[in-house]
């Protein structure tokens, strides 16, 4: 028989594929859990996994940060407590990768507001934050680690799941402003809210068509995360367009966190005193 490696002989070698499967197992097992609102111990699944592959508490508890990051650097919800960490072994993106194909049960889970179309609208109500302060640069090396990451992953299975999650986020923002409208005594103007993106199409250059308290145009554009309030977004040329031509009444919702405590914050034209916006394909036109 094999003499069992204690975590000090493991310490400082590389995380092997197998080590790699187990975390990130012990990591969506916990997750989900979280997303789904059940109660879980995170020293006793430490414990158990030292058990099961010869780590130390520390070495498996920055993994599970660097699991963290990998989810950050998708747009999505990690467990609180277990904040981003760089610096890891590319194969553990593989791991995750290979875990988001074998269980295709948790993009179900973390869409699960998809069913607040079904609810009252006097039960939506999203809270308003401010939107991020500036910040100073993250570090440089974290950065260049994250950046190729994403493109691991399926892109078309991506697509469609950020269209489903979308969706669902209008789905939201639509109801929040019915019940807004009705909570200041203007059900008429809330029977005019319209869901222009599913009504007329993507061409509009926002999703929202509704209502101040006064009855003025609110023109939202509406852009959803399970990740983090800083995570970036896409914004198409048309929508920038919008925002430039009718800046009195385009505004961008940003919902983020949506999986499991939907919240928001709003930015107003111009966008470029919000954010940078940075282009991320170009038209080809022959010479």
């Amino acid at each position: 028989m094999a003499e069992r490696r204690t975590p000090e002989s493991k310490a400082g070698k590389p995380w092997t594929d197998e080590e790699n499967d187990e975390v990130v197992a012990d990591y969506f097992e916990m997750l989900m859990r979280d997303l789904s609102g059940e109660d879980y111990d995170k020293a006793n699944h430490n414990r158990i996994l030292q058990e099961k592959i010869g780590r130390g508490r520390g070495s498996i508890e920055y993994k599970h940060r660097n699991i963290s990051a990998v989810l950050m650097s998708l747009g999505e919800a990690w467990i609180p407590g277990y904040k981003p960490a760089g610096n890891f072994q590319l194969s553990l993106a593989d791991a995750i990768e290979q875990w988001f194909r074998d269980n295709p049960v948790f993009w179900k889970i973390s869409v699960a507001s998809e069913n607040l179309a079904d609810e009252p609208s006097s039960l939506i109500t999203l809270p308003i934050d401010s939107p991020p302060a500036p910040q100073l640069a993250s570090s440089p090396n974290f950065d260049q680690m994250l950046l190729p990451i994403a493109h691991k992953f399926d892109m078309e299975e991506r697509h469609e799941r950020n269209r489903i999650l979308g969706r669902a986020g209008e789905k939201c923002v639509l109801l929040h402003e019915k019940a807004r409208l009705e909570s200041v005594d203007r059900p008429d103007l809330a029977q005019q809210v319209r869901w222009i993106s599913e009504e007329e199409g993507d061409g509009a250059g926002y999703d929202i068509e509704s209502y101040s308290s006064t009855g003025e145009v609110r023109l939202l554009e509406v852009k959803t995360t399970n990740g983090w309030k800083r995570t970036p977004f896409h914004i198409s040329r048309n929508e920038l367009a919008v925002s430039k031509d009718r800046p009195a009444e385009w505004r961008l919702l940003r919902l983020w966190n949506f999986a499991r405590n939907p919240r928001a914050f709003k930015l107003d034209p111009p966008l470029d005193a919000h954010v940078n916006l940075c282009a991320t394909s170009y038209q080809a036109n022959f010479l």
